[in-house]
């Protein structure tokens, strides 16, 4: 109980300091009132701002610093104008600059907001949670953002809007104009936006708002000014309609006698695109037959912990608007109700046959089509829908009797997400609701009896916000039911997520005859979100045994309570040498529902940010208590040693055209059960204003004396065999990114990957929760263990015969990624993509070391080559 009586006494702690806060600075809303411009010549978007359109409307300024010295005058004064009419808003910008032969033009692709910048955010709504962000760079690069949550910025939103910028000798202008159907607003006659500009200027890592924020704030978008004088501005509904085209030759190695593998495969492939704005709150996004070519690999990784690895959403089409469907279940998982990788997944199921000569294996399951409803209405509904079908999946086979078959690996599947919030108390506090549900069609699926027929989980959200948003209460409560054969339900209680056949689980057990499973979950936390320097939060989760979310979306670890804390404190104002300095207390409490106490940690993290805009970062971590009821995979509770951890980091100016930074990862147990030491680096260079070169080193370091390899059953025993591992990993992304033009660019992206494991010291485990490390295992002497043609032998009675045995477990994995990618807007919305992509692994013996084992795959093994030509052309109809 020691670890609870901290948290308490650091809540106490903490709640003695809040007293002492300042009270909240009242800085008054900022108006600027616009007008229409509906009677002159619309103004030509070439940022020159000479059309007579412009002097209908009146300059604003007196942009305030926000960044490094809030409240204080900037650099460089800014000035904006805002007109509209019947289809367009329209925004001028005058940033002064004293040296404008110094300003900073990167070029880069869209979003990059490289060099100086500035931009202008909407809350069409006024709700004081959402908005939208138009940026453009001094080099004429575009940004654009959808603000979720008061302050959560999603680069996905893409919309058509049209930006010029120039350069004189007063410094830079940018005039814009924007699309009224690329935003969201109500039918009112006469309306109220919310409205805030930011500038970057980049020579002095300077930002300057136009309603100014303070550094404590509570949140972004409920502390923007008003954009007033916008009369009859009339709903424009959205039509759009993108059909694509897509060649693409995939050329390898050829396999000889195996007509799957023939040196070379050809698709042509065609679908389309689609959004409609079924009202001017609403839009529906269609796709059918995506093709997703163009996106970049995922990062490779190598997981011996024996639970799936989570990798960020890429698809253009399931990253717009997806801010929407978020229902994260905590700020330390990635569980989360709707993974959107689960849709068009590579297939569950495999080839099953004593009769297999080759075998063709579909990579991913075919997106039939998707739709998306989504959006948000003014009196406060946030409101989404997701459909979308999958096909079925064949694997080829041909036996030894060169007869070709066929076997299903993938079912017919329907997904579907639907998700709500409604805004209430003066846009202060939400609550909202989310409901996901797969079905699959398992009628001829002999083969795929292990899958869930059905899953289905549903929750409830809520936020409430009060003191000006200085204190908050939040929420959620959430559940899950599934359904399918008896073998699928138990080979779900059975799965690393649940482990209920856990041999030391007094709570849960196997039940073979259940046909459906389950559970809840849920979290509650309060806090201190805003006003002075300290912030803090207490908060608990729960996570029943039964709950299963993997169908559609992503859970490790279900049958946990977790009790956590925070408290943090921040500057406000630079002092002495720095910009700014934070620094936090974290610790949590970790149970199952068993009762049984697992894991305790506490940490210090801290950062700071010097006026030479140089940062470092480095932290403390404790964990006196760390028992892991998955590592022997069904086995008994195990006890790992206490661990320290600490890390450093290092950064350099990142407005220079060389940008470095680096540091270590030092994990440690006292008794040296397992340690870990990573190594990292990030170079980059900007030769030119269009020219980046990047590079990023990783090795890693990880010897365990009770890596998990394999359970056996001896004399009606179970023995759980560990062994020491010296796993080591090394792996380098490289970038090389040239920006023609905002328009045109070349992406290269490559990722050479290694890891090595050797094994030795073979062991099982005599009681997996000893206090000491020595009496957690026996070793096994050498007339117990022989190796023979890459099987381990074990004579557990010493009596000359094998009582069992289990396969080498060392390993090399290397895997190389690259992606080169030409990208032409050729009109704003339509692209033309070229692509070649170098792709190849490889699983073998560990024979080399790290270093050449990584070179001689790269150099040496023969790679798979895709080429792909994709054009796109948007209809705005």
């Amino acid at each position: 109980m020691k670890t609870l009586s901290l948290s308490l006494l650091a809540l106490l702690l903490s709640s003695s300091i809040f007293s002492q806060d300042s009270t909240k600075v009242e800085v008054p809303k900022r108006i600027y009132t616009t007008a229409s411009i509906s009677s002159y010549s619309t103004p030509e978007i070439d940022g020159i701002l000479n059309d007579d359109a412009w002097n209908a409307v009146e300059w604003t300024t007196d942009y305030i610093e926000n960044q490094p010295d809030e409240n204080t005058p900037p650099t460089e004064q800014t000035k904006m104008k805002i007109a509209y009419d019947d289809k367009n808003i329209y925004v001028a910008f005058r940033c002064y600059d004293a040296e404008p032969e110094n300003i900073v033009k990167r070029l880069s692709r869209r979003d990059g907001f490289e060099g100086d910048w500035v931009e202008v955010n909407f809350d069409s709504f006024n709700d004081d949670r959402t908005g939208f962000s138009f940026t453009v760079t001094a080099a004429g690069v575009k940004g654009d953002e959808f603000i979720s949550n008061n302050g959560n910025f999603d680069g996905s939103y893409n919309p058509i809007w049209y930006v010029k910028t120039n350069i004189d000798t007063e410094g830079w202008t940018a005039e814009m104009r924007i699309p009224l159907s690329q935003l969201r607003f109500s039918a009112d006659q006469d309306q109220v936006w919310g409205l805030q500009s930011t500038r970057r200027y980049f020579r002095a890592e300077e930002r300057s708002l136009w309603q100014r924020l303070p550094a404590d704030a509570p949140g972004f978008v409920s502390e923007f000014g008003e954009l007033r004088g916008l009369v009859g501005l009339k709903p424009q509904k959205q039509l759009e309609i993108q059909p694509f085209i897509l060649g693409q030759q995939d050329v390898y190695e050829e396999e000889r006698g195996n007509p799957f593998r023939d040196g070379a495969d050809t698709k042509l492939n065609t679908g389309l695109d689609a959004k409609i704005g079924i009202t001017n709150d609403l839009t529906l996004d269609l796709t059918i037959n995506p093709d997703f070519g163009q996106v970049e690999a995922d990062p490779a990784a190598i997981a011996l912990d024996g639970f799936q690895l989570f990798f960020q959403e890429q698809r253009p089409f399931f990253v717009a608007n997806s801010n929407i469907f978020n229902y994260s279940l905590d700020n330390f998982s990635p569980g989360n109700l709707f993974y959107s990788r689960r849709i068009g997944r590579s297939p569950q199921g495999f080839a099953q046959s004593d009769n297999i000569q080759y075998t063709n294996q579909p990579n991913n399951t075919t997106i039939y089509g998707a739709a998306k409803f989504s959006g948000k209405t003014k009196n406060g509904w946030s409101l989404g829908v997701i459909e979308s079908v999958t096909a079925k999946e064949f694997v080829e086979i041909i036996d030894f009797d060169n007869q070709t078959t066929e076997q299903i690996v993938e079912p017919l599947t329907n997904y579907f997400v639907g998700r709500a919030q409604k805004d209430f108390n003066d846009r202060n506090s939400y609550i909202g609701t989310m409901f996901t549900a797969t079905n699959r069609d398992l009628e001829d699926g002999q083969f795929l009896n292990f899958l869930r027929r059905d899953a289905y989980s549903a929750g409830i959200d809520f936020k409430h916000n009060w003191k000006d948003r200085k204190y908050y209460l939040e929420g959620m409560a959430y559940g899950s039911h599934v359904k399918g054969s008896k073998e699928a339900i138990a080979r779900t209680q059975q799965s690393l997520t649940h482990l209920f056949g856990r041999v030391d689980a007094g709570h849960v057990e196997i039940d073979t005859t259940r046909t459906s499973l389950s559970g809840t979950g849920g979290r509650l936390e309060i806090g201190k979100a805003s006003g002075g320097n300290f912030r803090a939060h207490l908060g608990g989760t729960w996570r029943s045994p039964e709950l299963e979310l993997n169908d559609i979306g992503f859970l490790r670890r279900a049958d946990e309570i977790r009790q956590y804390a925070r408290l943090s404190y921040q500057t406000l104002k630079p002092f002495g040498n720095f910009r700014r300095i934070n620094a936090q207390y974290r610790h949590y409490n970790s149970f199952d529902f068993d009762g049984n106490y697992n894991v305790a940690e506490h940490r210090l993290d801290g950062f700071a940010q010097f006026k030479n805009n140089w940062g470092i970062e480095t932290g403390f971590i404790h964990k006196p208590r760390n028992y892991n009821v998955s590592t022997l995979r069904g086995g008994p509770r195990f006890r790992f040693s206490k661990e320290n951890i600490n890390y450093f980091f290092i950064g350099s100016d990142s407005r220079k055209k060389f940008v470095y930074s680096g540091g270590y990862v030092i994990s440690e147990a006292v008794d040296k059960q397992f340690t870990y030491l990573e190594l990292s680096a990030r170079m980059s260079y900007q030769p030119t204003d269009a020219l980046n070169l990047s590079i990023r080193p990783v090795y890693s370091k990880n010897p365990n004396q009770t890596q998990y390899v394999a359970t056996r059953e001896v004399n009606g025993t179970s023995r759980y065999i560990t062994a020491n591992i010296e796993q080591q990993t090394l792996s380098a992304q490289f970038r090389l990114n040239y920006t023609f033009t905002p328009n045109f660019s070349l992406q290269f992206y490559a990722q050479p990957f290694v890891s090595t494991g050797r094994y030795s010291n073979f062991n099982y485990i005599t009681d997996a929760t000893a206090d000491n490390l020595e009496d957690r295992f026996q070793l096994y002497n050498d007339n117990q263990i022989s190796l023979e043609n890459g099987t381990y032998n074990i004579d557990d009675t010493e009596n000359g015969t094998t009582d069992y045995s289990f396969s080498n477990p060392d390993f090399a994995f290397s895997q190389l990624n690259t992606n080169l990618v030409l990208r032409w807007e050729y009109i704003p919305g339509s692209e033309l993509f070229l692509v070649w992509s170098l792709n190849g692994n490889a699983f073998e013996q560990p024979d080399n070391h790290i270093a050449s084992t990584l070179t001689d795959f790269v150099t040496e093994s023969r790679h798979s080559n895709t080429f792909l030509l994709k054009a796109t052309y948007r209809f705005v109809l």
